[in-house]
């Protein structure tokens, strides 16, 4: 029996002994902080529910209404409260608790899944309850991202900053790869209602995370954070405005985020229409395509989590939106579904490899009083993606999906090359 003992009392130490060995790995070092793990545990159960619902609110409204437009409508709604809150948001997160700003929209987001799964279950659903809903979620979101991506520089030192960031990146297309895959099973098996209602419990589950995390500690230094409360929110809004401007790296950061939003990553709109129609594989087929995008995706974070500050950063950010767009005209024009998988898993590679790298870039050159109010300003790049859904819809309308995708593609990869000539500095930015 004392041999037994021995032997269990063994086994323990050494699994830790692998477990610390594992975390002391450079692409792991970041999950050694208590902290940091809440938050990407939280993080993870909210990308998930996110990306299933990038194949659930898609089919659904294309489902009730048979309209490649109303695709893109449906993400246009979503642009009024990210433009109008987003400022407001990010100066909530550098004033006040970001673990209760997150909380609370994550638990109503989790509200608003659950009773969109009932009205569906109900048959009540309509085409305007997608279009509130999507409004609902905007708001919620809005809130969210400012919060948890400034908790993320609370959570670890410094030097783990670029770590963590790759780690986020990796844990959110660890989700991209299996969330859509999910949300295609869950419609081919239960309907949207099945899926909306797995999207629900995703964020429930990222609240209890959520709510275990310790209150933040910050500093208030500097202009930025010492008059923070006593100076309005407009005030407020108008200082992180204008330290983005004036931060080269953060302005070049932001320029290529939003230009490549506006015009490359709309295509994501007409996915419904080529599985359907064009590719004829379905839902399941529209999920394997956003998996193979993940899968992309998450060979792109395991890199940026391993080289770190190693990566010429302003040059992936321009090179990998330029050829992001040259993907997507080839994904336009492909008749083959298995062509299309392979577009999508290099898609997704060069998606996180410039959108990574500039949220990157944006934390490492923000002041902590200041990342709030710049990593909102780098969420209003959603607004430019709803509006690129709205005018990819439109197009798809007058000249077909396949020209409509192929056309903001080529446009996408020209503002690149544009900024690459125009801006020659941002070239060197590490």
């Amino acid at each position: 029996m004392s041999d037994k003992k021995k032997a269990g009392k063994a086994k323990v130490p050494q699994r830790w002994r692998f477990l610390d060995a594992f975390l002391r790995l450079p692409a792991f070092e970041a999950l050694r902080y208590r902290e940091y793990r809440l938050i990407w545990y939280g993080q993870l159960c909210a990308s998930m529910g996110t990306w299933m619902d990038e194949v659930t609110r898609g089919w659904l409204i294309y489902e009730l209404t048979d309209s490649a437009v109303q695709l893109g409508l449906v993400r246009g709604v979503q642009a009024i409260p990210l433009l109008l809150l987003s400022p407001l948001a990010g100066s909530a997160a550098d004033r006040y608790s970001r673990k209760t700003q997150l909380m609370i929209a994550q638990l109503a987001n989790g509200l608003i899944y659950a009773a969109t799964a009932l009205l569906i279950f109900t048959g009540q659903i309509q085409p305007w309850h997608v279009y509130v809903t999507a409004f609902l979620m905007a708001v919620v979101q809005a809130f969210q991202q400012p919060a948890r991506t400034a908790m993320v520089s609370d959570a670890v030192p410094p030097g783990y900053l670029t770590n963590a960031i790759g780690l986020n990146a990796l844990m959110f297309n660890v989700a991209r790869s299996t969330g859509p895959a999910l949300a295609g099973v869950l419609i081919a098996m239960f309907g949207t209602g099945g899926a909306y209602s797995v999207q629900a419990v995703f964020f429930f589950l990222a609240t209890v995370w959520t709510v275990q995390l310790r209150p933040a500690q910050r500093a208030s230094t500097g202009a930025g954070g010492h008059t923070a409360h006593r100076e309005s929110f407009g005030r407020s809004i108008v200082e992180g405005w204008k330290f983005s401007w004036s931060s080269e790296a953060v302005r070049t950061g932001l320029l290529c985020a939003m230009l490549a939003s506006l015009f490359i990553a709309p295509f994501i709109t007409l996915l419904p229409v080529f599985a359907r129609d064009l590719l004829g594989v379905g839902a399941d087929g529209q999920g394997l395509l956003l998996a193979a995008m993940g899968v992309g995706a998450l060979c792109s974070a395991i890199l940026i989590a391993f080289a770190g500050d190693q990566l010429p950063r302003g040059m992936l950010m321009l090179g990998s939106a330029t050829l992001y767009g040259v993907i997507v005209m080839i994904f336009a024009a492909s008749p083959w579904f298995q062509l299309s998988l392979v577009m999508m898993g290099i898609a997704g590679l060069c998606h996180v490899h410039s959108n990574a790298l500039v949220q990157t870039v944006i934390q490492s050159y923000s002041p902590a009083e200041f990342r709030g109010r710049t990593t909102a300003i780098f969420t209003m790049n959603q607004v430019l993606a709803t509006a690129g859904s709205m005018l990819i819809g439109a197009l798809s309308l007058l000249m077909g999906a396949r020209w409509a995708m192929a056309s903001m593609g080529a446009v996408g990869s020209l503002t690149m090359i544009m900024i690459y000539v125009a801006l020659p500095r941002a070239r060197h930015i590490r």
